[in-house]
């Protein structure tokens, strides 16, 4: 049998290829083990996407644990993954489980654990269970109606939990009374009902039940949003939110079907909490963040930590640093602390819409804010399919013979924390790292300018092709 190794969130892999049952039950296996060693009495919250079988994956996952003395709670129907992390720590399980992959292709799917505090688990917990999955295959029971029966297994309604919870945070009636035409965008994924329950004026699109996700993959990049953008114009409406596969990342698109790019989205909550809401503390960002995000906390004062691609290296420093406001990462992850140590795109389309509201300003106005203190910005993002091996031999070949310039500016600095990011004079920066969930290198830029930023790209894939 394959090893199962957990990458940057979870273990992923194609249906039906390594995502099998006989797999799934090896890695369950390998959970169940480690919570009966570490918890007397272990309860687990289950949740799954939108992806295909997903349920049927998630009903297996819940009878395998249970039938090992193990509690479970089990989701009725799809969960967004901040449901199961809210969940996990209302119910005070031990573990969280979400069956979901994510951003990736239709064809995957994947098995995401949640800490305790509801955050993703970190690198040492996932570890340990690795450590214990088996090499051979087990069967999974076939009691589900006596495990129901005996409450072993209970099916809990995590979306009814999830919305009483948000409107307890934020005043609905005000934010529907905003004076914008909104859409949403749920990629076909798991937010598609919520988001339109909580606010019931956006105008939905993509909010039904299809999981080939109409054969994009439901990440929130402008190459996934063309149609969204169209319709955003078509219907004249101010701007638009979207959401991944699992609901924990959001996207925008502006007035015009602009794109509005994940850094502007980090910098306008940072700017509304920091600026309007006066409240301070730790801005913890991956690498692949640009650069001015950084820049912004440090000229406000604020201390700012630099972690590797993937948000439990974020979410487990949040765990040590009780000072944090805001955890963030380039793929569209923002976290407020005093919320959940999780991405929640749902809770910071809220929040931006707060934002409007307690301001009276709109978006573009905003972020001029932004650019008065950094500057004007863009950014651009390749993400280029190659081999394993290929993958590697670049970053190999970056690392023996890092070039001085690029672009035609001197490289400052070399940032390793993943990958290699090459910052440059004048506030540019270009960047190489390997996926870790997928056979893709990607190729992060950053300039004063959107001509700049794709000049830098360009730049980048001929410095791969050379590798």
């Amino acid at each position: 049998m394959n090893e199962i190794r957990f990458g940057t969130d979870g273990w992923r892999a194609i249906i039906g290829r390594e995502f099998t049952f006989a797999n799934l039950s090896r890695i369950v296996e390998g959970t169940a083990t480690w919570l009966l060693e570490k918890y007397t009495h272990p309860k687990v919250m289950i949740g799954y996407d939108c992806r295909f079988m997903a349920a049927q994956f998630a009903e297996a996952t819940a009878q395998h644990l249970a039938q090992r003395g193990i509690k479970v709670y089990l989701s009725p129907s799809f969960a967004t993954t901040p449901m199961v992390s809210l969940a996990t720590v209302q119910h005070q399980c031990h573990l969280g489980i979400v069956l979901t992959a994510s951003h990736n292709p239709p064809e995957y799917l994947g098995y995401k654990l949640k800490a305790p505090y509801g955050g993703p688990a970190p690198t040492s917990l996932l570890q340990e269970i690795e450590a214990r999955i088996p090499s051979t295959p087990l069967a999974f029971p076939d009691k589900w109606e006596e495990l129901l029966q005996s409450r072993q297994i209970e099916i809990y309604d995590m979306e009814a939990l999830y919305q009483n919870y948000i409107k307890s945070r934020f005043d609905l009636r005000a934010l529907a009374q905003l004076p914008y035409k909104i859409g949403f965008d749920a990629m076909y994924g798991a937010g598609q009902r919520i988001f339109p329950r909580l606010l019931p004026t956006v105008h939905p699109f993509r909010c039904e039940y299809n999981p080939s996700f109409g054969g994009i993959n439901p990440e929130p990049i402008p190459k996934n949003l063309g149609d969204f953008s169209r319709f955003i114009q078509e219907n004249n409406l101010d701007f638009g939110f979207v959401l991944d596969g699992d609901a924990d990342r959001i996207g925008m698109i502006g007035k015009g079907g602009r794109y509005i790019d994940a850094h502007h989205i980090i910098l306008l909550v940072l700017h509304y909490l920091l600026h309007y809401r006066k409240q301070r503390g730790r801005v913890i960002v991956s690498v692949s963040c640009a650069v001015r995000v950084g820049e912004y906390a440090r000229k406000r004062g604020l201390p700012v930590e630099i972690t590797p691609v993937g948000f439990k290296h974020i979410a487990e420093r949040m765990q040590t640093a009780e000072d944090t406001l805001l955890g963030a990462e380039e793929s569209g992850g923002v976290a407020i602390p005093s919320h959940l140590p999780e991405r929640d795109g749902t809770y910071i389309a809220l929040l931006l819409l707060q934002m409007l509201q307690e301001t009276g300003k709109d978006l573009p106005a905003l972020i001029q804010e932004i650019y008065e203190v950094v500057g004007p910005f863009a950014v651009d993002r390749l993400d280029w399919s190659l081999p394993e091996e290929r993958k590697h031999a670049i970053l190999r070949r970056l690392s023996v013979s890092p070039p001085t310039t690029f672009g035609g500016k001197i490289v400052t600095a070399i940032d390793h924390t993943d990958g290699y990011k090459l910052l440059l004079e004048g506030g540019e920066a270009v960047m190489f790292r390997a996926s870790g969930t997928e056979p893709i290198l990607r190729i992060y830029t950053e300039a004063p300018t959107a001509e700049r930023a794709r000049q830098l790209l360009t730049e980048g894939q001929e410095l791969v092709m050379q590798a």
